[in-house]
């Protein structure tokens, strides 16, 4: 008997960084909740990513996922943007490992081909096939959506991922 496995998938960012919980039991994907930590904007850095890191504990503290995945960022915007973009990246891969949940990661392209079926997925496609593959999902933001598509590329590609690890 499959046992259900209650997934985290993290799209970070600073500004927005979007969070969806689903739980997977062998191929059937159940939606659990959705939404975005927001920091205020008008902080120091510092205490952007302290804020980020409080609201993605809070969620992980309520929700209580086992297993964690968090979208490789792909940045074409400039060097001081993709600097910031990492260091809260760097929360979203922290703040679940510090909670001792196995986080993996995803390029952006990898999530895309696997929700929508190609890897150039607009935005609204990759909302679109979430709501499909999750009838009950609810969320509000491209950035939930996104998180969402994480954790259920995490749900297809997570055994592979675990006999990887334990040959390494």
């Amino acid at each position: 008997m499959n046992v259900a496995t209650r997934i985290i998938g993290i799209d970070p960012g600073l500004r927005r960084c979007g969070w969806g919980i689903i739980e997977s039991q062998g191929s059937r994907l159940s939606f659990v909740a959705a939404g975005t930590v927001t920091p205020a904007t008008d902080g120091s850095l510092a205490e952007r990513l302290a804020e980020l890191f409080s609201g993605l504990g809070e969620v992980l503290d309520r929700y209580a996922p086992q297993e964690a995945a968090v979208e490789e960022t792909f940045v074409n915007a400039g060097m001081r943007s993709a600097l910031i973009l990492g260091q809260a990246r760097g929360v979203a891969l922290l703040t679940p490992a510090a909670r001792g949940v196995p986080v993996a990661e995803y390029a952006a392209n990898l999530v895309k081909k696997s929700v929508v079926g190609t890897g150039h997925a607009e935005k609204d496609q990759v909302a679109l096939m979430v709501k499909t593959l999750m009838p009950a999902a609810s969320f509000k933001g491209a950035d939930a959506a996104d998180a969402l598509a994480i954790a259920i590329c995490h749900a297809h590609h997570r055994v592979a991922h675990q006999r990887l690890k334990a040959l390494a």
